[in-house]
């Protein structure tokens, strides 16, 4: 198990950062936010990561493209541990993911050119998994829907000890609490594995519009998570996050819009890097010059 005071330092220090509900919603007002995120993970073949998988993943978003499916992905690519892709799709409750998967299964020409991209992808890929994951309302805090300004994601994954529950509930209580007093800028969204992996396995989301959120998540909230929780409530969640966690891991990921299929109010939104334009190529150079340069 990682040291305990070093976790609730990475908890605390993720907490006061841009933590979102990743969310598909046009807006965050009283609509409903999508509570099934389903993550598939992409591990890379030696040598096959960057722009060949890049590529490669490009032809599922232009699939989808083409049959303008309203079901939209993000994709990115691991900063940290082994180089790999993750991709997430959310849905507003399990059946909204049966009858989509049933509706790709109809289109023949979609699952024709998926079929195509998974067998050119599958090329480059050493292997890949899934999970399915459920929105916790009781651990999220005032949580955001908008992903189309964020370009990483910090993602934390935290394993419950079976039968501590409910340390891990008082936990969450108390961090959420510290920060709505000391911190009131900050939100976030959790989500429990429900399928797919460990039971009592939760992560916490956290969206960055630049890696210098984390400069200041270190330097000021942390400080005053600190504060307004005292040392008596640093002492106490320290007791209860030991007694209910056997592991912690925090991984990070940059937003990948090559591997991305995404709304068009996103794309309108910075088209420079949703839809980044093609490197011109190179001008050929002239016969004369060209024979000139030649040994």
């Amino acid at each position: 198990m990682k040291n305990v005071v070093s976790s609730l330092l990475m908890l605390s220090l993720a907490m006061g950062g841009a933590c979102v509900a990743l969310g598909q919603e046009k807006s965050e007002g009283t609509a409903p936010r999508p509570r099934v995120l389903q993550i598939t993970r992409e591990y890379t073949k030696p040598g096959k990561a960057g722009m060949v998988h890049d590529n490669a993943e490009s032809a599922f978003a232009q699939a989808m493209s083409r049959a303008k499916w309203p079901t939209h992905y993000v994709g990115m690519t691991s900063l940290t541990g082994k180089p790999r892709a993750l991709f997430f799709t959310f849905y507003d409750s399990f059946e909204a993911w049966e009858k989509d998967s049933a509706a790709v299964a109809k289109n023949a020409t979609l699952s024709a050119s998926l079929d195509r991209a998974g067998e050119a992808d599958g090329q480059l890929l050493d292997s890949m998994d899934s999970g399915v994951f459920y929105r916790s309302d009781e651990m999220s805090l005032r949580p955001k829907a908008d992903l189309s300004q964020v370009r990483f994601l910090q993602i934390l994954n935290f394993h419950v000890r079976p039968g501590h529950d409910q340390e891990w509930t008082e936990v969450m209580k108390l961090v959420k609490g510290a920060y709505e007093k000391g911190v009131p800028e900050a939100h976030w969204g959790f989500f429990r594995l429900m399928f797919g992996g460990e039971g009592d396995t939760y992560l916490a989301l956290i969206g960055r519009k630049s890696l210098s959120e984390i400069d200041k998540s270190m330097t000021e909230d942390d400080k005053k998570f600190a504060a307004a929780l005292g040392e008596d409530g640093m002492k106490k969640l320290n007791e209860l996050f030991g007694a209910s966690v056997d592991s912690s891991q925090e991984q990070l990921f940059a937003i990948n819009p090559r591997m991305s299929y995404v709304a068009d109010e996103w794309i309108k939104a910075d088209p420079d890097f949703w839809k980044p334009k093609a490197a011109a190529a190179p001008a050929a150079k002239p016969a004369a010059e060209d024979k000139k340069a030649k040994p």
